[in-house]
């Protein structure tokens, strides 16, 4: 399994990230059995995609299989879209009309101010559609809320994996004894009475 924060691959079953310390229970969790809103976002999935063939199939003729492809795939790919995508659609979109308002106010308001007093209705026309176009940018910068992400710890990752592969020097220590280390209370307790020296009676 990888971290999702830094990518981290962790082979043992760890509860926190030895690079980042996320806690890695609830990544498991969801791997193994995925939440009532995931399942639910795959089934409609899998129901939209099999309409969509059925609707294909039905078509008789290919102006029939043109109405589908131009006016429902579009529809679908909208509704289908990720926060992202839609909010980059909005952005867009938004862009282009901004653009294209401003280009006609500046124009038109530009003859109409040397030729004729008629074209500044246009002119108006272009900014109203300029204000259009930025109300589209605002509202998919501000109000189209993107997915919650999580912070980019890729760099803890690079670290820990080059403490993985480094060999530490360990200034010639050694080990202690196995026999020592493992020993029971009582072989260590007759141990020091055998070397303890008995007091002199006085």
């Amino acid at each position: 399994m990888f971290c999702p924060s830094c990518g981290l691959e962790e082979r043992q079953f760890n509860q926190f990230c030895r690079s980042c310390g996320t806690n890695l229970l609830p990544v498991r969790s969801a791997l193994e059995k995925p939440d009532s809103i995931t399942q639910s976002a795959v089934s409609a999935r899998e129901e939209i995609g099999r309409a969509i063939a059925a609707k294909i199939l039905e078509a008789k003729s290919a102006k029939e299989l043109v109405i589908v492809t131009d006016d429902v795939l579009p529809e679908i790919e909208k509704f289908l879209e990720s926060p992202e995508e839609k909010r980059l659609r909005r952005v867009r979109g938004g862009t282009i009309i901004a653009s294209i308002g401003l280009g006609v106010a500046i124009a038109f308001g530009a003859v109409a101010t040397l030729v004729d007093q008629g074209l500044a209705i246009v002119a108006a026309l272009g900014l109203i559609t300029f204000l259009i176009g930025l109300s589209f940018i605002i509202n998919g910068l501000l109000f189209t809320v993107p997915k919650k992400r999580l912070s980019d710890k890729s760099l803890e990752a690079k670290k820990q994996r080059e403490l993985d592969i480094a060999e530490v020097p360990t200034n010639d220590l050694t080990l202690p004894d196995a026999n020592n280390l493992f020993s029971s209370v009582t072989e260590h307790t007759t141990r020091h009475l055998k070397e303890k020296q008995p007091l002199p009676r006085s």
